[in-house]
């Protein structure tokens, strides 16, 4: 059994001349890849992580879609996740590690890739079969990001400011506002619920108590489809726990993706020490 001394001295050492393995980012319908702020720097001590910004709201290539009158499917952004995999990262497979809407991109693209995929995470994932909520919707068409900020966080207090500041800034901006519109539009009733027995490699779905966005309780019943599942429950935590309990997903997404035996409740002990560098030889 490895030593916990051990496991603490290889998190304050890590070796970073080595490939790790592939862990990709998928951020949610709110949200752009800078999303992860609280996470990245964490998992790149034991993965090379890659976020990809397939849903840029600004940018030319979903702009381009809404010019040609084509919807912003689920099934338009695995086949950008694939190209970006395929063209410039090329190292499967892959972990996936995805956040609400980013939930239908994994699933999809995990059934139908699943060669590419080692495992999954999945944080309060829409999709799971229930009727979406999106108070968020309230606050773009009202230009208000204080109302955006409660409808996503359990403690909107505790939120760093920065955030409620960059969508105000973004709710102003037309082109930002249109392709967010639109990608609701093409992705809003897609349900990844019938896949999810389909989704071979072992999966951690975690759900929040506080969620306002995506049911729990759903989330938990769509839990028990996987053929590899893992559930766990945050409480007093909102739609997005990798921002509000980032201490404890950071360490239970690392456990997971790289325990031998992986499950969604790990000792404190394990989470807190037993910890090696992820680097593959």
């Amino acid at each position: 059994m490895r030593s916990p001394l051990k496991g603490l001295l290889d998190r304050l050492r890590p070796r970073y001349y080595a490939r790790r393995q592939p862990l990709v980012l998928l951020n949610g319908l709110a949200e752009q890849a800078e999303s992860w702020y609280r996470n990245r720097k964490f998992w790149a001590r034991y993965f090379d992580v890659h976020a990809p910004n397939i849903l840029a709201y600004e940018g030319d290539a979903l702009h381009r879609k809404i010019a040609a009158k084509e919807a912003i499917t689920v099934e338009y952004l695995v086949e950008q996740l694939h190209t970006y995999l395929d063209q410039f990262v090329q190292t499967p497979p892959y972990h996936l590690v995805s956040s609400s809407l980013g939930g239908k991109v994994a699933v999809e693209f995990a059934v139908k890739y699943p060669h590419l995929v080692n495992r999954v995470v999945l944080l309060c994932p829409s999709g799971m079969g229930d009727k979406e909520q999106l108070p968020i919707m309230e606050g773009v068409r009202a230009h208000n990001a204080q109302a955006m900020v409660k409808s996503v966080f359990h403690k909107p207090r505790r939120v760093d400011r920065e955030i409620e500041r960059y969508y105000k800034s973004k709710f102003a901006n037309r082109q930002w506002k249109t392709g967010f519109l639109r990608t609701v539009r093409g992705t809003l009733e897609h349900s990844v619920r019938p896949q999810l027995k389909a989704l071979v490699a072992p999966t951690l779905l975690v759900t929040a108590s506080g969620d306002k966005v995506c049911c729990p309780k759903t989330a938990e019943e769509a839990a028990k489809d996987l053929p590899c599942g893992h559930f766990r429950r945050i409480e007093k935590c909102g739609h997005a726990p990798q921002i509000e309990k980032h201490w404890l997903i950071n360490r239970l997404v690392v456990d997971f993706l790289s325990s031998p035996n992986p499950t969604a409740h790990p000792s404190w002990t394990k989470l807190i020490l037993a910890k090696p560098t992820r680097a593959t030889k």
